[in-house]
């Protein structure tokens, strides 16, 4: 049986920051409600490496598979409207960073509320380059 390519969309952006300071940062899931306005409202730590959000949906969780030495920082993210896993990078750019994130659509997503969260996320990035650069 084969199953259907999902929709993807690629955001990136340019923050001029140490990468240290950015790794570390992002690597840090209780930083996340600071720059993740759209969607998170809390991160507290669970179990299992998993930490218990409160997102715009209601109660979720969110789990880091990060390795520094390659800029990964991917994660897992469950909430009561989806759950995603997000392949995510943060890269040696210049005297700064560039963070690349890629998001699939996932199946009970509409294509407008995919196209929202999509607006959400550039709204987050550009909030994380402005703490970062601050």
């Amino acid at each position: 049986m084969e199953t259907r390519l999902a929709r993807s969309a690629m955001k990136f952006i340019d923050i001029r920051a140490p990468f240290e300071k950015a790794y570390s940062f992002v690597a840090d899931p209780l930083n996340w409600p600071r720059f993740s306005i759209v969607n998170l409202r809390s991160v507290t730590p669970g179990d299992d490496g998993w930490f218990t959000t409160i997102t715009r949906f209601g109660e979720g969780r969110l789990k880091l598979h990060a390795a520094k030495d390659f800029g990964i920082f991917d994660h897992t993210w469950k909430d009561a409207q989806a759950c995603w896993t997000v392949p995510a990078r943060i890269v040696p750019n210049g005297d700064g960073v560039t963070v690349m994130l890629t998001l699939f659509q996932p199946p009970n997503l509409s294509d407008d509320q995919f196209n929202e969260a999509m607006k959400g996320m550039d709204l987050e990035l550009n909030t994380l380059r402005k703490i970062l650069e601050s």
